[in-house]
């Protein structure tokens, strides 16, 4: 049944916060008569694409390749200011990724494309990452967002970032060629996370005989950091030769076929299953989500193999998504893509990289491999909550008077915002601390 009147204009503000990044000037007109259709519709039609935004990134295997031509050089004056625009791509990076989310049309494939981008996290905390993370998300996470998970698992794994990330990229297989000649040892870092944070999770029924068979299925998966063309390649010198026993399933002897048989496995397996049912009902609906709504994004993910479309088409329509109220705190990253989506301010790239700093959550820089964290309590700490108001009150006075407060509560929160925010917006001192009221209330921060 199509609805009309407050009761839907609330609902759509719901949609656009839990499902996107808040509403854009004329959004909640615009799908009030049907916010579950918005969302609904965003799921269909062609595959996600390359946003417009992207499309003159040079993608991973160049960024790889400089860096690499960077590290032969050593310290001089050259390698110094190569580094430096290194890492001046890796902030236009940053900034052109945030502004892409917050004007997109559809906020949904965004905000899908940055979970599952957090879930196969590459960090900065390894320094080379840097300039590689946001093409690793535009090749190996977006185009498998509406996918088979299977296919991202394996894109993601085996991408150059994520092997540099987590040091695959020097393991060897112990038996292997290289590893009786070197006498290095095998790295189990990539066969670690890729059992408990990327697919069957920490409680998903493996023991460190799994971690190791895997670490040796991954060897040989590298890159060529002397010829190569900046793509991940597998070095069969390097592979631990010999069948290896992964939860209970013993792969023989195949070379580069033994990772993806693997992955496609864990995957595929039913721990997988639990695991990203929880991830994507915390993310989408609450921080301790409801047992029915997890069951059944975990039934269909085992129904359908892990099709991606198919389990984020049941999220939407449980009715946990829509009844729970906006208890998710927004992240920083996602208070500042909805503060620029709500404002149409046209911050340049520093202003958006200096706000990004100051929140607290540069893009690809999580603390850990586990990503950045998903619960109110991670992000509600004091000096957190006063970084957003000194950070919307300097917007409101960057905005000089050209943002109404008022309007911005009606067309981005509708009934949410409550007479009492209203009122207190109303009576503001200058149109600056008004737009900081708005953006650092209670209602605005919520998702």
């Amino acid at each position: 049944m199509v609805m009309t009147g407050p009761a839907s204009a609330a609902l759509a503000a719901h949609a656009t916060a839990r499902f996107g990044y808040g509403a854009a000037p004329g959004d909640l007109a615009q799908i009030s008569s049907d916010p579950r259709g918005w969302v609904e519709a965003q799921l269909g039609g062609l595959p996600p694409g390359l946003p417009a935004g992207f499309i003159d990134h040079p993608g991973s295997a160049p960024r790889l390749m400089e860096l690499l031509a960077v590290r032969k050089l050593g310290q001089g004056e050259e390698a110094m200011a190569r580094r430096k625009a290194l890492q001046q791509a890796y902030r236009s990076d940053a900034a052109i990724r945030t502004r892409v989310a917050a004007g997109s049309d559809r906020p949904l494939i965004e905000r899908l494309t940055q979970f599952w981008s957090n879930h196969f996290t590459v960090s900065t905390q390894r320094g080379e990452v840097a300039p590689l993370a946001l093409a690793f998300e535009n090749e190996a996470i977006r185009p498998y967002v509406l996918g088979r998970f299977e296919e991202m698992a394996r894109a993601a794994i085996l991408h150059p970032a994520m092997l540099v990330y987590l040091d695959n990229a020097q393991s060897i297989g112990p038996n292997s060629k290289a590893g009786q000649k070197r006498k290095r040892g095998l790295n189990e870092n990539l066969g670690r996370e890729a059992l408990e944070l990327h697919t069957l999770g920490v409680h998903g029924g493996y023991d460190q005989d799994d971690v190791r068979a895997l670490a040796l299925i991954l060897t040989g998966w590298t890159i060529d950091r002397q010829d190569g063309d900046g793509t991940a390649f597998f070095n069969p010198n390097t592979h631990e030769p010999g069948p290896k026993t992964l939860l209970g399933r013993t792969f023989p002897e195949e070379g580069a076929a033994e990772a993806p048989a693997a992955i496609t496995m864990m995957a595929n397996h039913k721990g997988t299953a639990k695991h990203v049912a929880v991830k994507l009902a915390r993310h989408f609906i609450a921080d301790d989500p409801p047992a029915s709504a997890v069951n059944a994004l975990e039934r269909k993910f085992k129904e359908t193999g892990g099709d991606l479309g198919a389990v984020t088409a049941t999220l939407v329509g449980l009715d946990a998504a829509w009844d729970e109220p906006l208890a998710k705190l927004r992240s920083p990253n996602d208070f500042l893509t909805a503060a620029l989506r709500a404002t149409q301010l046209p911050l340049d790239e520093k202003q958006v990289v200096n706000a990004l700093n100051l929140l607290g959550q540069m893009p690809f820089a999580a603390p850990s491999p586990a990503g950045w964290p998903d619960r109110a309590a991670d992000w509600a700490g004091p000096d957190a909550v006063v970084r957003r108001v000194d950070w919307s009150l300097a917007l409101g006075q960057r905005a000089g008077g050209r943002v109404d407060a008022r309007l911005l509560l009606a067309a981005t929160l509708g009934d949410l915002a409550d007479a009492e925010l209203v009122q207190m917006v109303a009576r503001a001192p200058s149109p600056a601390e008004a737009l900081a009221l708005a953006l650092s209330s209670p209602a605005f921060q919520r998702r």
